[in-house]
């Protein structure tokens, strides 16, 4: 089975998460842009089961545009995010892709709020639009 680890940039909180997760997906939300400081966020959604979280983390919530919470731990230290937690999704974890630092990882299959995309930016044919 296939661990993935996930770390701050000064390694302080990581999060291991076993296994595949169940969705990867891009959003191209004004608060995604806003968090990731890129054009668009990439995440990964693991079971709670299959994470470990080590390290302090602190929590920023968010209201996303149709009212759903999400709850972003980042590290105290160096501010980088590692995961979040969404109100509506109680049995999962969704991680940063980036925090993987992991050119291997998985392709996202969904797309959401693809009506906010860049209009420069080109996804696989094949990726799920959402909104």
């Amino acid at each position: 089975m296939t661990t993935h680890l996930a770390t701050c940039t000064c390694g302080q909180l990581t999060l291991s998460a076993e296994g595949e997760p169940s969705r990867i997906s891009v959003c191209h939300c004004l608060n995604c842009k806003r968090r990731s400081g890129s054009a668009f966020a990439v995440q990964a959604r693991f079971a709670n089961a299959e994470v470990v979280i080590r390290g302090i983390s602190k929590e920023f919530a968010l209201a996303g545009d149709e009212g759903g919470i999400a709850r972003f731990h980042f590290c105290p230290e160096c501010g980088a995010t590692v995961y979040f937690l969404v109100d509506a999704l109680p049995d999962e974890v969704a991680v940063p892709v980036g925090a993987f630092a992991d050119p291997g990882f998985p392709a996202p299959t969904v797309s959401n709020y693809s009506e906010r995309m860049h209009r420069w930016l080109r996804l696989d044919e094949g990726i799920e639009q959402r909104y």
